[in-house]
């Protein structure tokens, strides 16, 4: 018989309102795990909470929205999550902004914006979050980074850099959360069929499957992942199963990293 891999567990996920998000919580919480889901964006949020019942209903979810960068929201979503669901044993730090300025010409504003979401937004989670996982006795962070963290490319270098320290930050996160039982890793995504791709390609005239006949060179595999692909990953390390692994970063990209 199948044991859920997260079963009795509480997960708070950040940017679950859609793509690696939405499905790192479907996934959960068919593993079993009661499920808190942030995300700014409240029509994305219950859209996705909705869907997720219709196909699991037994599925424990808990809607919260709210920007990363607020400490005080992060603080009160913590909260809640405790309130509701009696603990929290793993934070995914999944939500993130975007921008396309060249390095060159990206205003101070730019940069403080990027940094606000990427970097102070996960420190926010991490900060409200750590006295319930310590309390926990397993508790596990995962933070979503990027391939292009450990990778190059040419107009993406406030959102690269940002996911660069992401990983920095995860190290330290885990040499100093050991004591308390606190696991820390990063996994890497490389290009994956997001909500976010599809609504910028339908933007720019393109259909979805015109934008799956692209990235076939941003990996040795050729192709977008699923966001479910992701998931898995994110999932692992969150479980037991990845108990002696923290400090890590898993690059979960069809092999760009080597290319």
């Amino acid at each position: 018989m199948h044991q859920p891999r997260l079963g009795g567990k509480v997960a708070l996920i950040t940017g679950a309102g859609s793509g690696i998000g939405a499905a790192a919580t479907l996934l959960f919480s068919q593993e079993g795990a009661s499920v808190v889901m942030v995300d700014a964006n409240g029509e994305g949020l219950e859209r996705t909470r909705a869907r997720i019942l219709e196909a699991l209903p037994p599925a424990k979810l808990h809607t919260i929205v709210a920007d990363v960068s607020d400490r005080g929201a992060a603080l009160g979503a913590v909260e809640q999550a405790v309130s509701r669901f009696g603990q929290l044993d793993v934070l995914v730090n999944n939500a993130a902004m975007r921008n396309y300025t060249a390095a060159a010409d990206a205003s101070p504003e730019e940069w403080q914006a990027m940094v606000a979401v990427n970097l102070v937004g996960m420190s926010n989670y991490c900060h409200a979050a750590l006295p319930a996982l310590r309390q926990s006795g397993q508790g596990a962070i995962v933070n979503v980074s990027s391939c292009y963290a450990v990778t190059g490319r040419k107009g993406m270098a406030l959102y690269d850099a940002t996911k660069a320290a992401q990983l920095s930050f995860t190290r330290s996160l885990a040499f100093e959360e050991s004591p308390h039982g606190v696991r820390a890793n990063a996994v890497c995504p490389g290009s994956t069929l997001t909500d976010f791709h599809v609504g910028r390609a339908g933007t720019a005239g393109k259909s979805v499957e015109q934008l799956k006949t692209e990235r076939k060179d941003t990996s040795l595999i050729g192709r977008w992942a699923d966001p479910t692909e992701i998931a898995w990953p994110i999932l692992w390390l969150a479980s037991s199963e990845a108990s002696f692994i923290t400090g890590t970063t898993l690059l979960v990209d069809g092999g760009l990293h080597i290319m």
